[in-house]
């Protein structure tokens, strides 16, 4: 057993808090533009509508969980069709994993859901408390009734974002005004009420408390990031061999000696995180770029060029360390591997846009019984039985036919159904029992296995959909 070093790192740290400064910038413009969207995305789809007929739901976004089905805009997706769904979940993945070859913890920086409510809870917290220096003096400040009274007032607001963001959730699961009213009123099942519950605290407590803790400890995504990443990768670092060695005091003997870096800790106050970029690439940093903001401000300040925190590859790092002119942007995003994560991502989505376009809204399936196989009757004919399904994948009722082709003559009969033409409900499964009949003088009642079609046609359009299914006679 080796005995712990003092150099080494524990596991886990305590949390020690963090007060980020406000900061201006492109940045922090498009971090605040992508918040909103996302956030408006994730609070107002639910109450979009989209018209599907008489006897479907019209909620554009919607996944009915009792009747099992996945409504997107005018896509419904049925539990056979769980493909679709699984497509987009690798499409995701792959997409993952594109964006970070290319340009690192881009989802971290930007997209992430508890990047974006980090945000938000940190931007109420600035609108009560102040900037750095004024939260900073409420957190070391005794107790008194203007810490007790801004402190309530920000976590009744975080609350009120809490509550709203699980009240999202499950109106997804269900139609949003009917839940909206049954939440109101009391009437909505015990399981929304527990969802809801759920969502409001973990967001509560993961935006206004754990913060970057879950980026360090509780998100896979910091440690599996690394296999995703090479030398030709953009990220957010720091041009030590411009801004070495730091000082502050520009105008003594030594300042010809100094780098750009002024040592103002401006990219550090600004980081959600509390990471020193200047101390290389850390777990920690998730690349939303505040720091590269506050940098070129100071930069502009005392006259240097920006850039001394920035976007750059670590090939392009050593490069210019070296006094080479780097490599262009896209040569360094169009490279093998983003080619082949882009080309999976691609083809998998056209992939699934060809399945949309073929599939049907008619299935059938067949399924002989087994116990026994055959029948044979009093007057020597031989009988099959089957159990089809016929899924009617549209919003009115419809009239199918049915026939069955075969080498040799075979007779179709539905149970308890009058002739061949049953009712599909629409947007329903309708199981149905049926028998093939051979008769004594057929060639099928002789022969072990008869390959047979079953159709089943639309009586008002003509439409069609087939499947196989065998015939069991019993060979002399």
């Amino acid at each position: 057993m080796t005995e712990t070093t003092e150099t080494e790192a524990p596991l886990y740290a305590a949390r020690e808090p963090i007060f980020p400064r406000r900061v201006s910038g492109w940045y922090r413009n498009l971090k605040w533009w992508i918040m909103g969207v996302t956030l408006a995305i994730y609070y107002i789809t639910p109450w979009l509508r989209w018209d599907r007929g008489p006897n479907l739901p019209d909620q554009a976004v919607l996944v009915d969980l009792a009747n099992r089905r996945f409504y997107f805009f005018f896509v419904e997706i049925w539990p056979h069709e769980f493909y679709f769904v699984a497509g987009l979940l690798i499409m995701a993945g792959l997409g993952l994993f594109l964006f970070t070859a290319a340009l690192g913890r881009v989802w971290c920086g930007y997209a992430c859901p508890q990047t974006v409510w980090t945000d938000l809870f940190m931007l109420v917290e600035r609108w009560i408390e102040g900037d750095r220096n004024a939260r900073v003096r409420l957190w070391s400040q005794k107790l008194s009734a203007e810490k007790v009274g801004k402190r309530a007032l920000k976590f009744f607001v975080w609350f009120l974002i809490a509550l709203g963001t699980g009240g999202a959730w499950v109106f997804y699961f269900a139609d949003a005004p009917t839940l909206a009213r049954d939440l109101v009123t009391g009437e909505a099942p015990f399981v929304a009420y527990s969802a809801m519950g759920i969502l409001t605290a973990t967001t509560f407590v993961f935006g206004g408390f754990a913060r970057e803790q879950i980026c360090l400890y509780a998100c896979p995504w910091p440690r599996i990031q690394a296999a995703m990443t090479d030398e030709n990768t953009l990220t957010v670092s720091y041009r030590d061999w411009r801004g070495e060695p730091r000082g502050k005091h520009r105008k003594s003997e030594a300042a010809a000696n100094l780098g750009d870096c002024i040592d103002c800790n401006a990219c550090v106050n600004v980081c959600p995180t509390g990471v020193d970029i200047r101390n290389g690439q850390q777990m920690g940093c998730i690349t939303c770029a505040l720091c590269i903001d506050a940098c070129d401000d100071v930069m502009a300040r005392i006259g240097k060029p920006r850039g001394l925190i920035d976007y750059v590859t670590l090939a392009d790092g050593e490069r210019e360390r070296q006094g080479e002119a780097p490599v262009p942007i896209w040569r360094r995003i169009a490279r093998p591997r983003i080619a082949l994560y882009f080309t999976l991502w691609a083809g998998i989505g056209l992939a699934l846009l060809a399945a949309l376009a073929v599939r049907t809204d008619t299935t059938l399936a067949i399924e002989p019984v087994r116990n026994p196989i055959n029948v044979v009757l009093t007057d020597g004919s031989v009988r099959n039985a089957y159990e089809i399904r016929l899924r009617n994948m549209t919003g009115h009722d419809r009239e199918m036919r049915l026939s069955a082709a075969a080498d040799a003559p075979l007779v179709l009969e539905l149970q308890a159904v009058d002739g061949l033409v049953v009712t599909v409900p629409a947007d329903q499964t309708l199981r149905q029992r049926l028998y093939l009949t051979a008769e004594p003088t057929s060639p099928a009642a002789t022969t072990a296995r008869v390959p047979v079609e079953l159709a089943a046609e639309d009586v008002e359009t003509g439409a069609r959909t087939t499947q196989t299914t065998v015939f069991h006679g019993r060979p002399q």
